[in-house]
Order: C-alpha cells, then sequence, then structure tokens
C-alpha cells in the first residue's frame, strides 16, 4: 500500500477513534516545502485543519510550544486542538482559503505589508516556550544554512566547476556575511515569514502558520523574509518605503543607515540558503516546482550585492556564472 495513503488513513483513524472530534471524509489541501501534509475535515458543523507530520521528519511539539507562546505574545496563529506526538497527528483551527499571497497586487500591497510588518514586533517578543529557550541562530547555525547553497545548488544541481579563485570568493563571502549577520540586535524569529505563510482572516487580521522552526536571530530577519520574499518581488522603492516606515515606528533608536544594511546581509544570506533548498527539494524531495523560483532568489543576490563595494565581486559570480547555468539547465530539463 502508498505509504502517504496508509498514513492518512491511519489519522482518519486516529480522529475518529482518539479526539473528540468525527471526521466522514479527509480533503486534502496541499504539501508544502517540508514533510508535512495538511487536511481539512467537517466536524459538527466546524471546519478543521488535520496535519500529518511524519515523526521521523517533523518535531510536532516545536510547533505546539511555538504556538501557546505566539498566541500568549497577541500573535494570531492556530489553536492547536489535540495531538499525539508519537505519530505525528494533530488537529487545529481552520483559518480559511484566503492566503497573504493570492490577496496581493498594486492596490493592496501597501496596506497588507504594513499590516504583515506590524505582526513582527510581537513574535519578536518571545524568546521561549515552555520547554525552554528558542534555538540560537548563532556561527554553526549560519554557516551550516549556507553550505547548502555550494552543496546543493553549485555541486548537486548545475556540478558546477569552480576555479581556486571562485571557491576563495564564496568562502570569503560567507565569512563577511556571517559575521554582519551576527553583529546586529537578536529577538525571537519566526524564520519563514513569508507571503505563503500567512493568512488573511475576519476583518483582514493576518493569521500566522508555520512557525515550528522559530529562532532566536537578527531583529531584521522576519522583515527580509517578508519584503523580499521568494515568492513575490516588488519595485525597490516600494520596499524601502515600507521598511524605512516600519523602522521609524519601530525601530528608530537605531540608525536608519545601520538598520538597512544590517537588512541587506541578513537578505543576501537567507537568499543564498534558499536557493540552495530550492535545489535540494528537487532533488532530493522531488519537489520541482520550486527550481522556477532560484532565478528569482538568485535575482536578489545580484541586486543587493552590487550595492556594497565588500559584495560586488560576488554579485558579479552570481550574475555571470550562475544565473545563466540555472538557465541553461533549466531550458534543458
Amino acid at each position: 500500500m502508498n505509504p502517504l495513503f496508509l498514513r492518512q488513513q491511519q489519522l482518519h483513524t486516529w480522529i475518529n477513534q482518539e479526539t473528540n472530534f468525527q471526521c466522514t471524509e479527509l480533503q486534502m489541501i496541499s504539501g508544502d516545502a517540508s514533510f508535512r501534509r495538511y487536511f481539512r475535515f467537517l466536524s459538527n458543523g466546524s471546519w478543521i485543519i488535520a496535519v500529518d507530520a511524519p515523526p521521523e521528519f517533523e518535531d510536532c511539539s516545536k510547533f505546539i510550544e511555538v504556538a501557546k507562546s505566539y498566541r500568549r505574545a497577541g500573535v494570531l496563529v492556530p489553536e492547536v486542538y489535540c495531538y499525539d506526538l508519537q505519530h505525528g497527528f494533530y488537529c487545529q483551527q481552520d483559518f480559511g482559503d484566503r492566503q497573504f499571497s493570492q490577496a496581493l497586487n498594486e492596490q493592496t500591497c501597501t496596506q497588507l505589508y504594513q499590516k504583515a510588518l506590524a505582526c513582527i514586533p510581537a513574535i519578536q517578543s518571545c524568546l521561549a516556550t515552555a520547554s525552554g529557550s528558542l534555538p540560537l541562530y548563532d556561527h554553526a547555525f549560519v554557516q551550516r544554512e549556507l553550505t547548502i547553497f555550494t552543496e546543493w545548488l553549485l555541486d548537486e544541481y548545475l556540478k558546477l566547476p569552480l576555479s581556486s579563485e571562485q571557491s576563495l570568493l564564496i568562502n570569503n563571502t560567507f565569512q563577511f556575511l556571517t559575521e554582519e549577520f551576527l553583529s546586529q540586535p537578536v529577538a525571537g524569529v519566526h524564520r519563514d515569514f513569508h507571503s505563503r505563510n500567512l493568512m488573511l482572516i475576519e476583518q483582514d487580521e493576518i493569521g500566522v502558520i508555520d512557525f515550528q522552526d522559530a529562532v532566536v536571530g537578527p531583529i531584521t530577519y522576519d522583515a527580509v523574509s517578508l519584503l523580499r520574499d521568494c515568492y513575490q518581488m516588488w519595485p525597490v522603492n516600494l520596499v524601502d518605503t515600507w521598511l524605512q516606515q516600519w523602522h521609524a515606528e519601530f525601530y528608530a533608536e537605531y540608525d536608519w543607515r545601520q538598520f538597512k544594511r544590517w537588512f541587506d546581509f541578513t537578505g543576501m544570506q537567507r537568499h543564498i540558503k534558499a536557493s540552495g533548498i530550492f535545489a535540494r527539494l528537487h532533488l532530493r524531495d522531488h519537489k520541482s516546482v520550486y527550481l522556477y523560483d532560484i532565478p528569482r532568489t538568485l535575482g536578489y543576490l545580484v541586486t543587493v550585492g552590487r550595492s556594497y563595494a565588500e559584495l560586488t565581486a560576488f554579485s558579479e559570480f552570481i550574475e555571470n556564472t550562475v544565473l545563466p547555468s540555472v538557465t541553461t539547465k533549466q531550458k534543458d530539463s
């Protein structure tokens, strides 16, 4: 029997036998970049979300603990009704189908981004759960993420041979970005605070999902995830305006130029990592749809990198070597 179908059957049985809900049919909503799968079912006139999170790959307890911490801080996250940590099943509140990403257009973007940015300070107040402190985005953590780029995008996907000069350039860039990344003040970080992980619920309030990877890290990280989204791209002047307004409202104690520098360098780190993750999702997890997000993600490295003398050579390497290789690879696929 198909393992995924078997898991779905087990989830269905668990709901009916071990919870207060009754489920006639599980309707598949989606999978995502992780191993989690989401289903919707009707119980006593209310829609409920059921989640299949295989315990060998996913830690349900982290999601549940962070959800409690976020709710206490006033972040609008789904209530977790019941769970089975051993089997990796849980049921949570249904936020509906109005995705933030799908509501974005030229008329709505400013208001929606301002509302989403306003959620971040509450998230940043969450440094721990009942189980203890959130993981720290430390030097080793940053380095592990950056190596995803070289291992999965350059080596495994592109099979790109690097000269000794290019290897040195990459290593020096990674070292520089790591130092800059770790130099800024820290706060609670959602870590995937982008348009696909936000929902619009009653009165267009922002509902936040997919927060199980929360850490303590740079104060600009979630703003970068949102405003330089790997799945959405907006004009530079608009992004700068939104960021500057957010800075003035919540972070005026920091010099604007320094804050912008933190934002830019944090974004470089995130987009280096993300481009490698997209290649890994294709090669390891057979989720090839993410390949089409690699050029956009690398594009940020080009446009932001060329604004800083320390990153110009790396920006040129991405523009002249990596991006053309990605384009060629995708045309040949």
